[in-house]
């Protein structure tokens, strides 16, 4: 398997539904490619024993939003894992256009997740081979 704690890339495909009004990217779209990579991301590397046990909720979002995107723009997003409390998970986001053969954030996203039992609907306790590959370490101050 796969380092985890490496980035995790997806490219972003802009839908016209996601312009609003103004003409660009609406904001609330940027916190669905965030949970969207953050599953993919799951989904991806996680034991399939541990997908079938776990299921994960979000308690807090915080986005920093750099720049406009428009319809045209070719966008990916990148994630990586945090440190983690007992039952917090931080995971960072970002993401990126590429333009010209540079790349310039617009978006900058830190999410912290709660890991749920899925058969009892309550937060739980992840176990090793998860804490290992989807947090940087032990912290009490993630929240």
């Amino acid at each position: 398997m796969a380092s985890t704690h490496a980035r995790f890339m997806q490219d972003i495909e802009i839908k016209d539904s996601d312009i609003d009004v103004v003409g660009h990217v609406n904001n609330i779209v940027y916190l669905r490619w965030v949970q969207n990579i953050a599953v993919a991301h799951w989904g991806a590397q996680a034991h399939p024993e541990d997908q079938a046990r776990l299921l994960w909720v979000v308690i807090r979002h915080e986005i920093d939003y750099k720049h406009q995107c428009f319809r045209d723009d070719a966008l990916r997003a990148e994630t990586w894992v945090g440190p983690a409390s007992r039952l917090a998970f931080e995971r960072n986001t970002e993401i990126i256009r590429s333009k010209d053969g540079r790349d310039q954030i617009v978006a900058r996203a830190r999410t912290v997740w709660c890991p749920i039992d899925r058969r009892r609907g309550r937060p739980c306790d992840v176990g090793e081979r998860v804490r290992a590959h989807f947090s940087t370490g032990e912290s009490d101050k993630v929240v």
